[in-house]
């Protein structure tokens, strides 16, 4: 029997509770990232597409807000497994105990991605190359990130409308100064396609950073909420629902 949405999201609003309670109580290094994303997807037809997206996290479970960012891109595809996309973005980190005080950190950013798909029956697999140029409080930096993102649809064999699914992905940030190795990012969620636009997803996100001065990591609990336009006339194809970040 397949889970209503309305009874999965309560669902879910139900062990974020349980967690924040626990969260506080052991004085637990987890955070919240909430992530809202509208995409434009080409297709065969259409070549030309675009998004745009804002996150917003806190350093404990839904308080302590420190962070967000926004961003929008213009993408291009080359064929139905791959697209170019251009983008930029705004992103401002906040001391969480001062708020009031304002960003303690600046950044604007602009990339360049390509990103290949491949649809091995149920299994969905998402390669995305990224470089990107960004100004961190006025100092200027390259970074240099691969993720690969698997997607697998539980109750039909493509990720359409009412289908669950389950998503992962591994994603490394490298520079071009030692230590080169900057970042790793992995996540797990389980996700359901509500029709042809509305997609929601839930689940954990570690983030490691490294530097020659500190290692930090931090879990997270991440929710996502996605909106695909549909164009008029489109031509159909199977997309995956990825995070654009």
């Amino acid at each position: 029997m397949i889970i209503k949405p309305v009874s999965f999201t309560a669902l879910v609003f139900f062990l974020l509770t349980i967690c924040s309670i626990t969260v506080k109580a052991q004085d637990s290094k987890v955070g919240t990232w909430g992530i809202v994303t509208v995409v434009l997807p080409g297709d065969s037809t259409h070549k030309w597409g675009g998004y745009t997206e804002f996150q917003t996290r806190t350093n404990n479970v839904f308080s302590q807000f420190q962070y967000y960012e926004a961003k929008a891109g213009i993408s291009y595809d080359i064929d139905k497994n791959f697209t170019a996309l251009l983008g930029t973005g705004h992103y401002s980190t906040f001391d969480y105990m001062n708020v009031g005080k304002g960003p303690t950190i600046n950044e604007t950013r602009f990339w360049e991605q390509i990103t290949s798909n491949q649809f091995l029956y149920r299994i969905k697999l998402e390669h995305r190359y990224r470089v990107e140029q960004r100004w961190v409080n006025g100092d200027y930096r390259n970074r240099f990130r691969y993720r690969l993102n698997v997607f697998v649809p539980l109750n039909n064999t493509k990720i359409v409308a009412k289908t669950w699914f389950i998503s992962a992905f591994d994603e490394v940030f490298l520079n071009n100064k030692v230590p080169n190795f900057e970042r790793n990012r992995v996540s797990a969620a389980l996700g359901y396609q509500f029709d042809k636009s509305w997609i929601l997803q839930a689940g954990w996100i570690n983030q490691y950073n490294y530097s020659a001065a500190a290692r930090s990591d931090k879990d997270n609990i991440m929710l996502i909420l996605m909106y695909r336009i549909q164009r008029k006339n489109a031509v159909q194809r199977e997309h995956v629902p990825t995070t654009s970040d």
